[in-house]
């Protein structure tokens, strides 16, 4: 008799002592962009292909929002030692949702403005928006040579990297070489 009981007391209570939870939704591409507006710093580590070995800089970014949902300013200050100093990258963004793209223009000191349009997505196995992956694929050119360009970036929380790696297209080979990557964490709004 007191099995039933302690039974039915637990089917009324379970409920009540686990509410269900509400799983969390992926965000999209415009969600997860909002999601790094903030300051950032670091490190950018790029691969030297002559010494084959890799390099770091410190780096410190800030991503702004400009208000419409779809274009951000990128600035990012690197400090390259004590014969070339700080080197100042801005790139300003546009986001085409309904092209799913994102064009960059890059503008440094004493070169060329850089523009480029890169397709882009969420993985979907992203979880919310403080924990994504994007990825931004193009066709363009690297150490001046055709070449596939992926950058992949991965929000874990306050961290952020993005791994840039390459396929030549004037080879035989279809082959990803990650070229440089970029770690940061979150310092603020």
């Amino acid at each position: 008799m007191k099995l039933p009981l302690l039974t039915a007391l637990l089917a009324v209570a379970a409920p009540i002592a686990a509410p269900a939870q509400s799983p969390a939704t992926a965000p999209d591409v415009t969600a997860a962009r909002a999601s790094l507006v903030g300051r950032w710093q670091g490190e950018l580590g790029y691969r030297d292909y002559g010494a084959n070995r890799w390099f770091g800089i410190p780096v410190k970014t800030q991503i702004i929002d400009q208000g419409d949902g779809a274009t951000m300013l990128r600035v990012s200050d690197f400090d390259d030692g004590p014969k070339v100093g700080t080197v100042r990258i801005t790139s300003g963004e546009l986001f085409d949702a309904q092209a799913g793209t994102v064009s960059v223009a890059t503008f440094r000191k004493a070169r060329s403005v850089e523009v480029t349009t890169y397709a882009v997505r969420i993985d979907p196995a992203s979880r919310d928006a403080t924990h994504w992956t994007m990825i931004e694929e193009t066709k363009g050119a690297d150490d001046n040579r055709p070449a596939a360009l992926r950058l992949t970036t991965v929000r874990d929380g306050d961290k952020l990297e993005t791994l840039k790696q390459i396929d030549f297209l004037d080879d035989d080979k279809a082959e990803w070489l990650t070229r440089n990557r970029t770690r940061l964490t979150r310092v603020g709004d």
